[in-house]
């Protein structure tokens, strides 16, 4: 029998990314699974071949505890299940590197702009790139009295899955919005919301983590469903080139994968242009020939599995290529088109057996 990698999945949490790269290395023979979250009933801890809980990534212990799992399990890869949790790891890889553990994770530079909308908006024009017109408004005063309306509201840190997000049509309502924000000490970024709801893509580039381009792969996401929106109103101004429906993707991201060449190399030009070692993911819309990024996520995809399903498996390459050594595939779009749909999975337990915070097992 084939001795499996060790690999530990933080936030596995039904619905979220970590339970999805779960999902994901399932699909190979090759490893086993570590599974850990704050909550004992969280979806994912039920499918992997350990589970435990740690604590939240903001408490002091976190870092040690993963350290600990990963020196008395043996743990050879690191993959990060949320936001939070990657900030964290990516200000102590070091400590990971040195206790033989490879997180599977982008450049800290890369990270810090990625989580930072303003920060990401200014690099893009910077480097040439077309961007939504874009303004950051960090006190009550400074909220602008005109701009392209409609126009898309949100947390210039945070906000992950849409939330605390709006799309706002009057002045009224950009007020409203802005102050809400900033009541609760957020910065906050306005963009101009450009397209329609089919024009909007979630665009995957992986890189090895030297810089190395392996491909991309790029979902047209179909956003109008229930699952995957929370935020979609009727259009109320004289834009009607914006379509009847404004919305952003606010849920879980389907739609159909294909080729959309100009759609990835724009995004593969992106994130050459920021030094992307890893994995990445542009949200962008597509409009009269032009490529408008609005938001860059430094990490694997919530559709992570969605692409895995069409062939192209994004942890697995690269850990068959840093870990096992396995010569990387020719860039060639070497995966199947078509369509990813998604839905809700329920779970009913009987007799739940706790899982266990780890600091209270014993050592193996």
């Amino acid at each position: 029998m084939i001795k499996k990698i060790p690999v530990l999945v933080t936030g596995v949490g039904g619905g979220g990314n970590g339970h999805e790269l779960v999902k994901t290395l399932r699909l190979t023979e090759r490893y086993r699974l570590i599974g850990v979250d704050m909550a004992e009933t969280s979806f994912g801890l039920f499918d992997v071949d350990e589970a435990y809980t740690v604590p939240p990534a903001s408490n002091p212990l976190y870092i040690d505890t993963l350290l600990d799992i990963c020196k008395k399990r043996q743990v050879k890869i690191l993959m990060n299940g949320s936001e939070p949790e990657l900030n964290v790891i990516s200000k102590n890889k070091e400590c990971f590197l040195s206790a033989g553990v490879l997180p599977l994770i982008n450049t800290a530079n890369v990270i810090e702009l990625g989580l930072d909308k303003w920060a990401t908006i200014t690099s893009l024009k910077k480097h040439g790139f077309c961007v939504p017109e874009s303004l950051l408004v960090q006190t009550e005063a400074e909220i602008p009295k005109n701009f392209i309306l409609p126009t898309v509201i949100k947390p210039v840190v945070g906000g992950g899955g849409s939330n605390n997000t709006f799309v706002v049509q009057d002045y009224d309502e950009l007020e409203f919005a802005c102050r809400y924000l900033i009541r609760q000490n957020k910065s906050v970024l306005l963009q101009e919301y450009v397209g329609t709801p089919n024009d909007e893509y979630t665009v995957g580039i992986l890189h090895t983590l030297n810089g190395e381009l392996i491909d991309s792969i790029s979902l047209r996401r179909h956003i109008l469903s229930g699952l995957s929106n929370r935020i979609k109103v009727k259009n109320r101004t004289e834009r009607t080139e914006l379509s009847p429906i404004l919305a952003i993707s606010s849920g879980i991201s389907q739609g159909v994968i294909e080729n959309f060449p100009e759609i990835r190399q724009g995004c593969e030009a992106i994130a050459t242009a920021i030094g992307s070692k890893g994995p990445l993911n542009v949200q962008c819309r597509f409009v009269d020939g032009k490529l408008y990024p609005f938001e860059i996520n430094p990490r694997f995809s919530g559709t992570s599995y969605i692409r895995a399903l069409a062939g192209f498996n994004e942890p697995d390459i690269l850990i068959r290529h840093h870990l096992l050594g396995e010569t990387l595939p020719h860039k060639s779009v070497n995966y199947k088109f078509g369509y990813g749909i998604r839905g809700l999975t329920e779970r009913y337990i009987t007799e739940l057996q706790p899982v266990q915070p780890w600091l209270k097992t014993p050592s193996f």
